[in-house]
């Protein structure tokens, strides 16, 4: 969000008479898209001290980016009517796609879809083609939800539980699962559910759309993964996982074929996908790796205040503050990486001497939505790994050597080999917090080795409006591994 928010300081600097050192604070940690700060900042600060325009869009860019709809829509809502000489043509837009998705998020889509239409009609001469599609897209979107209620949830049982069993996926020499929900259907139908919490969206294959009569409806979104591709939505009337029964449940007809023969024969192991959007409606999630089932209780929890370590990320998935070597990192919570996960190349480069002289040269290649791509990598044996309050070592954490030529790419991606490293974690999404639970034998064994001062290098971030109309789907980083002929993998 770099580029979208710079404007925003040069706002601040240029006018006189505010208390400048709050409202520098709270400019940068927006331009750093540091959401942490900017909630500790804004909570803290007496809100006289603030600039007017900052104050009220400190409460938008919180709420949409914390999970907090109930203070981000009134929040958008008077930042249009107030503030709407302080936003740039780039605010503008990037505010207008936060607005509709957090009033889509409460049931609002038809008010979301009114919004768009009108912010279209205004700027539409001053568009590049990539703003306008993202706009017509919203618009289609939340104009075809609007004649259903999405999200219905009713418990059989006091508590939601959903069993699950762990999935070999790809060659069994690189271990690599997924997620698959049991007890599921689709309208009465038997399904096969993979459970993607990096999946922005719930996605399904053309084929099976029609197997459990999904109704098309006029929505369309471009889903990025590994690549680019654009969906229609769907609606299923009814999904059942475990005791749970959902209603008008929105899908993404995707093709899932990557173009690879191999990979391709691995698509049937993800080809229904539910993912973020699902968890958000159903509040509060406990991943039970000892029983294999997932909890969820049938009262939402209140919102406590508690300091959120969770975050949105582009394309909306679930980012958690976490620590790498010891060193402060913001993680995407990806359950459709099938192995133990990832970082990228600026992690390498601010350690390269440690990783060098601690792992051997790999390559490895990932297949999901759009294709497969390739990267050179290391593995690191035995790194530390907190998050959620307990920290593990990671057997074959990738740290990729070069810059991933996938369209969703993520600084640090933990994996579902990973996350079965504990004995559960909790996704409490309206405190918006992540809490680990350790194995009784902790997983990690304290290898000695001498860990010199780690260092990491903060990258420019893609800003809001780059990624815009783009939906994460975690499946698509699912680590099937096609065969490397010139190297073996990992």
């Amino acid at each position: 969000m770099q580029k979208f928010l710079l404007s925003v300081i040069i706002v601040v600097l240029s006018l006189a008479g505010h208390a400048q050192s709050c409202d520098e604070r709270i400019a940068a940690a927006m331009n750093a898209g540091d959401w942490f700060a900017l909630d500790s900042i804004y909570n803290k600060a007496p809100k006289d001290s603030m600039m007017p325009f900052l104050e009220v869009f400190s409460r938008c860019l919180l709420g949409n980016r914390l999970n907090r709809p109930d203070i981000s829509v009134p929040a958008f809502d008077q930042l249009f009517k107030e503030h709407s000489e302080s936003l740039g043509l780039e605010n503008l837009l990037s505010s207008t796609i936060m607005f509709t998705t957090d009033l889509g998020r409460i049931g609002y889509n038809e008010q979301a879809a009114g919004i768009a239409k009108s912010i279209l009609e205004a700027t539409s001469q001053y568009l590049d083609p990539d703003w306008k599609e993202s706009l017509e897209q919203c618009i289609s979107k939340h104009t075809a939800l609007s004649a259903y209620k999405p999200y219905g949830i009713a418990f059989a049982e006091s508590v939601g539980r959903i069993p699950f069993r762990i999935v070999p996926v790809g060659e069994e020499k690189h271990g690599s699962v997924l997620m698959h929900l049991e007890n599921s259907t689709i309208n009465g139908v038997n399904a096969d559910i993979t459970f993607d919490t990096g999946a922005g969206v719930n996605l399904i294959s053309d084929s099976l759309a029609r197997k459990f009569n999904l109704v098309p409806i006029d929505g369309y979104v471009t889903v990025a993964g590994v690549g680019q591709r654009k969906g229609q939505y769907a609606v299923a009337k009814e999904i059942k996982i475990g005791n749970i029964t959902v209603s008008d449940v929105p899908f993404v007809v995707m093709d899932f074929k990557t173009g690879n023969v191999k990979a391709d024969k691995l698509t049937d192991c993800f080809s229904i996908v539910v993912g973020s959007e699902l968890m958000l409606r159903l509040n509060d999630l406990t991943l039970d790796f000892i029983n294999s089932e997932i909890t969820v209780p049938s009262d939402a929890p209140e919102r406590t205040g508690a300091a959120p370590n969770m975050c949105f990320g582009q394309g909306m998935t679930l980012n958690c503050a976490g620590r790498v070597l010891n060193n402060p990192i913001i993680m995407n919570i990806d359950t459709g990486d099938a192995a133990y996960g990832s970082l990228d190349v600026s992690f390498f480069n601010a350690n390269k001497d440690f990783i060098v002289a601690n792992a051997e040269p790999d390559t490895v290649r990932r297949g999901g939505i759009g294709g497969v791509v390739e990267s050179l990598c290391y593995r690191v044996d035995n790194m530390p790994v907190s998050m959620g309050g307990h920290t593990v070592g990671i057997p074959g954490l990738v740290v990729n050597t070069e810059q991933s030529s996938a369209s969703m790419d993520f600084k640090c991606n933990i994996g579902l080999k990973t996350l079965m490293m504990f004995e559960k974690v909790r996704f409490n999404l309206v405190d918006f917090v992540l809490t680990t639970y350790p194995q009784n034998v902790s997983a990690f064994n304290g290898r000695h080795y001498a860990v010199p001062a780690f260092r990491y290098t903060k990258g420019k971030e893609p800003s809001v409006f780059q990624t815009l109309g783009f939906i994460a789907v975690g499946v698509a980083r699912a680590m099937i591994y096609p065969d490397v002929s010139d190297n073996p993998d990992l």
